[in-house]
């Protein structure tokens, strides 16, 4: 970091990387022990990666303009489910036969997962941390086997770079130059992100939401303008068709409906899941909104949001949870000084890692007949979301700083964060 001005320099991170040559060989030597696990892995059972079979298809389909929500690929007949935009980005896909594909893939998801953990520690104030390379590879390394990370890799999913487009997009500063159109766009690709438009609205960011709402638009509108036919089908059919993308019932499914199908045994739940998701989406967004205003705490904000949108959407698998990883290290950023900081840690981190869905009777229907006390099983990152939300609006029952401080009261809108390091202390409680 330059004395002079606060920024961080290649000079600097590479001065940090190499402070501690030990550190470094040993970071290194973890990463290639993790990818030589996953390459094992891989040799005893093949990664289907079936997701990246989709998105070729879908690239193929928008290059030839073809049936774009008319075929079916792999051996469980999977749709195509994004929206037109999508598929126009899934073109370059085409270009490269599907078994370079799956390993360009892995290479990608490896590098996004880096780039992911990068953004994370600094967004959880922990600058130096982010520009040293023995801790960015030790915790990709570590990273890897985090189950919503691993099934990412597993069925060659888009989620790490779209959880990277919109935390790099929102975590930089108020004011910054067309903050919001990246969560924009990554919406108009996957429709979950476009709940961060509403995090934003809700605390005073006006132009950003603006900003978010015409990267969605733009998105939407370039998608009808390549293919109008394919731009109408889903966005007055298919984006409606929840069964399309999936058995909401099964354990794969991680959100609050799936959830309430297995301990009601109803694969429909219907208005007994819409009226709880509801309320969950109104009291997620509450409480991102204050764990923000009250508390200054945009990346818990962030975090809340994302949990929310996790839970209250009709399906949400388990590798659609990789926010766990800039969740896990907020959580680190501080626990010195709080050994129940630490304990808080190490639980969420065992929740992510010990795939417990996975050990309950899941075959065929069985799913819907899990018995109550594997209930809890079934259902971790569901569990652990709610419980997310309620800690926060525990901890934020009370407005903390000085008056007329962000998140004081009386303040309504937090002022802009500046683009420099500050100490870990003063960025949460």
């Amino acid at each position: 970091m330059s004395a002079a001005d606060g920024t961080w320099t290649w000079r600097r991170t590479w001065h940090l990387s190499t402070a501690h040559p030990r550190r470094l060989v040993l970071a290194v030597a973890l990463l290639v022990l993790s990818f030589g696990g996953l390459w094992a892995l891989y040799e005893l059972q093949p990664l289907p990666m079936s997701d990246i079979a989709v998105y070729r298809a879908e690239g193929e389909a928008a290059a030839s303009g073809g049936d774009l929500y008319g075929f079916t690929v792999t051996k469980w007949n999977l749709p195509a489910t994004y929206p037109p935009f999508a598929a126009l980005l899934f073109i370059p896909t085409t270009w490269l036969s599907l078994s370079t594909l799956k390993v360009v893939c892995v290479l990608v998801n490896a590098a996004l997962l880096a780039l992911l953990v990068h953004l994370s520690c600094k967004a959880a104030g922990l600058r130096q941390s982010a520009h040293t390379a023995p801790t960015i590879l030790a915790a990709t390394a570590l990273g890897l086997w985090l189950e919503p990370v691993f099934q990412t890799f597993v069925f060659g999913q888009v989620n790490l770079a779209l959880t990277c487009l919109v935390l790099w997009d929102l975590a930089r500063p108020d004011g910054a130059r067309g903050k919001g159109l990246a969560t924009g766009i990554a919406a108009g690709i996957k429709l979950t992100p476009a709940i961060f438009g509403v995090y934003l609205l809700i605390t005073g960011r006006v132009k950003a939401a603006v900003s978010c709402l015409a990267g969605f638009l733009a998105s939407a509108v370039l998608g009808w303008l390549v293919l109008p036919d394919a731009s109408v089908e889903y966005w007055t059919r298919r984006m409606f068709e929840t069964d399309r993308v999936g058995k909401v019932w099964i354990v794969d499914n991680q959100s609050l409906q799936g959830l309430i199908s297995r301990v009601l045994h109803d694969p429909e739940p219907g208005l007994l899941w819409a009226v709880p998701a509801a309320l969950t989406a109104a009291a997620g967004l509450y409480a991102a909104r204050r764990v923000c205003l009250r508390r200054g705490l945009d990346t818990w904000g962030l975090l809340a949001t994302a949990v929310t949108a996790l839970l209250v959407s009709p399906i949400s698998w388990s590798h659609h949870w990789v926010w766990c990883v800039p969740l896990l290290i907020a959580l680190a950023a501080h626990t010195r000084t709080s050994r129940w900081r630490r304990v808080l840690l190490a639980v969420v981190t065992v929740v992510f890692t010990a795939r417990t869905m996975w050990i309950v009777p899941h075959t065929g229907d069985l799913d819907l007949h899990v018995s109550w006390w594997q209930q809890p099983l079934a259902a971790p990152y569901s569990l652990l979301g709610l419980g997310l939300l309620a800690a926060l609006l525990w901890w934020t029952r009370r407005s903390g700083g000085l008056p007329g401080a962000p998140g004081a009261p009386g303040s309504r809108i937090p002022s802009p964060r500046a683009d420099q390091e500050q100490p870990a202390h003063t960025r949460a409680a």
